[in-house]
Parts: structure tokens; sequence; C-alpha cells
């Protein structure tokens, strides 16, 4: 087994740090454009301030700079630690990172200008397509080329996950992304009316399958067991999560376009998909929560380990309410209303970002070489808990409430057959909504910056005398698991 220093470290540090800074630029982002929705100057008349041109640059931030960097420092750890080997080269590694950067910042300067695609989840204009295309594949040749090199014979079911990430992601990216340029920054997509949206749609759920589910349940099933110091609950388990979740996710997406033109055969596979998804996913959260068997006391004392089991209850809850919003009849009240926003936010917030602010600081304090966990301040890690599940809760709970209220508003009919309540009108009973969607969102808002002052405290090598070290050290047992290996 390799020293901890002799790993390709120094990519994963950054793509850990940076997985802070991106996780604060994407949601003070998020947290302006909630404010624009409760008060509507705030947008100062300036085109590139506008909702419509901000709404964009975070998602693309979120999920592809925050989660894109947390994706890929666990990736190129995960996989050197559980293969006990160095990255297969980390001159390729270093042009990940630095192109994948170059990608965030080029989306930062494109969207506001109004330079887009128009395709959700996908806004982004072919020169950038491209550069996405290259250090995608780059990302994949150096996973992949570790893992050919590993030194041991068995592949951990974190991998796996990291595959499908890695393999799903570029087939929808390319494939979704075929376009015919007509000037630098313009393109048309090849596909035609409907055909456009099935295709847009087969990649905005599976993006959301794929890099928002397959890549951070690799995050789970190798954090989860490495924080609780127990071996995963069900190795079976996890190998039939892996197969059905990927043979059952990619037939999901039509349920994005239930009452479009898109045949009805089309979106009936796409409710029946949706629904069976159901198993897998729980299967999953099930798989985590149940690993802490045995150590259920962890969760008193040591708010890594509430991250992490927490965000994995966010995420049977959303793979829960997904497919009950995937029924046409529940779907007629629930599309295009602010109940869809609390569902993407329960799992944006609740499982995507918990699952990676755990694993994150897990993982950061190794990269200053420190202990697994031993950051500056296990009291603020705790502040920070609470801070991001009780601003999740208001902001999801608040969406629920207007996206029932707007769906029954609109839904209302006069005894002449006219509708009770004008757009605006539904406009204006959301507003206590919004107010409470910013308090959400600025309490989560406000955990990222302790994390962040929390990183910069470990990073130059200080600790709070005050705080508790974490409960139970990281150690090593014979004959487990390489999720429970050693971590320092």
């Amino acid at each position: 087994m390799l020293d901890e220093s002799e790993y390709d470290l120094a990519v994963v540090r950054r793509f850990a740090v940076m997985t802070v800074v991106w996780g604060i630029v994407g949601m003070g982002v998020g947290l302006l454009i909630a404010a624009q929705l409760a008060w509507p100057a705030l947008n100062f008349d300036l085109p590139w301030l506008s909702y419509g041109r901000l709404r964009p640059l975070h998602t693309n931030a979120v999920i592809f700079a925050f989660g894109g960097c947390a994706l890929m420092a666990s990736a190129f750890y995960v996989v050197q630690k559980t293969g006990q080997t160095r990255l297969i080269s980390k001159g390729l590694a270093e042009f990940v990172f630095w192109g994948w950067q170059l990608v965030i910042l080029s989306a930062a300067i494109t969207l506001p200008l109004g330079i887009t695609s128009s395709k959700e989840y996908a806004e982004l204009e072919w020169p950038i397509d491209i550069l996405i295309a290259v250090v995608w594949v780059s990302f994949g040749v150096v996973f992949f080329g570790t893992i050919a090199k590993r030194r041991v014979q068995h592949i951990y079911v974190a991998n796996w996950f990291f595959g499908a990430l890695i393999i799903g992601v570029a087939v929808l990216h390319i494939f979704n992304s075929l376009a015919v340029p007509v000037s630098a920054f313009k393109s048309y997509s090849i596909y035609p009316g409907s055909v456009d949206a099935m295709v847009q749609w087969w990649y905005g759920h599976n993006a959301v399958g794929f890099f928002l589910t397959a890549g951070f349940l690799g995050i789970m099933y190798y954090f989860v067991p490495k924080q609780a110091d127990r071996p995963i609950y069900s190795y079976r388990l996890s190998i039939v999560h892996f197969w059905a979740l990927i043979a059952i996710y990619v037939w999901a997406g039509p349920h994005h376009l239930h009452y479009t033109s898109l045949p009805d055969w089309a979106q009936g596979l796409g409710m029946v998909m949706s629904l069976v998804l159901l198993a897998p996913s729980w299967g999953g959260m099930i798989n985590g929560i149940m690993t802490l068997s045995g150590a259920w006391d962890k969760l008193r004392t040591d708010p890594i380990i509430k991250f992490l089991i927490v965000s994995l209850s966010f995420y049977g809850m959303s793979t829960f309410e997904g497919p009950m919003m995937s029924i046409k009849t529940i779907n007629a009240l629930s599309h295009n209303t602010d109940w869809t926003i609390g569902h993407v936010h329960s799992g944006a917030l609740g499982w995507v970002a918990m699952i990676s602010i755990g694993a994150m600081y897990h993982l950061l304090p190794i990269m200053f070489g420190r202990k697994a966990g031993d950051m500056y301040s296990v009291k603020l890690i705790n502040v920070h808990f609470w801070l991001s599940t009780i601003g999740t809760v208001i902001y999801i709970a608040s969406m629920w409430v207007n996206g029932l209220l707007q769906g029954l508003m609109w839904r209302a009919v006069s005894i002449d057959g006219t509708l009770t309540y004008s757009f605006a009108e539904t406009v204006e009973a959301s507003y206590p909504g919004y107010y409470a969607r910013f308090i959400g969102g600025a309490i989560f808002f406000s955990g990222m910056l302790i994390m962040a002052y929390n990183t910069v405290m470990t990073a130059k090598g200080k600790t709070r005398v005050e705080d508790e070290s974490p409960a139970t050290p990281l150690v090593s047992r014979p004959g487990e698991t390489p999720a429970v290996e050693t971590a320092s």
C-alpha cells in the first residue's frame, strides 16, 4: 500500500478547494435571483443581471462548477486509494483541472451576455461544448487508465458509479450538443421539433441521473463507510443498485414532456420507468444509511456523518417525490409550478450539496497534511450542518406550498367557465413563498461562508483548542473493504 504522500494529491487538493469557491459563487448567484423574484428591482434594469440570464449561470455554476469539482476531486482521490496506485498521468489530470476551470469561466462570461443555445443544463454554445467534450474525455482517460494500472484485483463499487458518470455524461453531452454553427457564438441543434425536445430531456434528466445521482452515489459509497469506519452494509445490494439504476434511469426523460406534442406512448413509458426507478434509488439510500448499523452513536458526535446521512435522507425523499410527480394526473397540477423548483432543490441542496460538503470536510484536511475530518473547527462543521438543514427545509417547504397554490389557482374555473384567477394574481399570491425561499437560501449560503473560513484556517494549519476531535479516529481493520482503509 502506498503512503499518503506518494499519491497524486495536488490536483485533488485544487479541485477540493475550488468546490468550496464555486459553491459560494454558484449559490451566491442563486441567492441573487431568488431575491430578484421577491424584489424585482434588484435586476437594476441591466440586461446581464436579468433573471433570464443569471438563472442558467446559477444552474451551471452549482451543477458543473461546484458539483463537477466535487466529483472530480473525489474520483481522482478514490480511484488512487482503492486501486493503491498513482494517477496514470499527472499532466493529463492537470489539464482536466485547468480545462474545467476554463469551461466554468467561459460560462460565467457568455451566459450573462445572452450567448446561449437555450437548452436546459446545456446552454453553452458550440465552442465551449467542444472544450467540455475534450476535457471530459481526458477525465475518462485518467480515471480508466488509473483503474487499468491498479495494484488490487477488486474494483471497489464507488469506481463503478464514477465510471458510469464519465461514460454516461460523455454520451449525453456529445449527442445532445450536436449542432450546426452559424457564427462564432451561435449554432442550431441538428434535431427538429419534438425530436429535439426528446433528445434534450433524454440529456436533461440523465444529467440528473448520471451527473447528479450516479457520480454522487460514488462519493457516498466511499466516504460514508470511510467516515463511519464501517464496511458498506451490503456489497451485493450495491451491485444490484448499480445495474438497476443504470438500466432504468435512461428511460425516464419523457416525464418532463407530459401533455406536449411528444407521442403519448413515449410519455407513458417515461412515467412507468420513473415509477420503477423508485426501487433502485431507495436501495442505494438504504445501503448508505444502514452502513451506520452498530455505529449510530456517531450521529450525536460527528457532524460530518450528519451531513452524509442526512443527505441520503434527502436523496430518498427526492427520489420518492420525483416518480410521484411523473404520474400524469399529479404532473397536471405540478408542472411549471414552484413545486418542481422545490423538488429540484430537495435533491440539489439536500442531496448533492450536503453529500459534497460532507465529503469535502473529510477530504480537505487530508489535502493539507492532517487526519481525515480534522478541520480547524469541528463545532463550525456542526453549525454549518444545522444551517444547511434548516435552510434546505425552509427553501423546499416554501416552494411546495407555492407550487400547490399556483397549480390550484391556475386550474380554478368560475361557474361561467372562465378562469377564476389571472396569472398576475397567482404571482402576487406567491410572494410570501418567494420571501421564505430567499430566507432559506440565505441561511444555506451563510453555511458555505462558514465552510470557506474553516477551510482557510485548516489550510493555515490552525486548530481551535476548544473543539473536540472527531469521535472515532479513522483506522483500518484487517480484512475490511478498501472503503475503510486508513485515510492518513
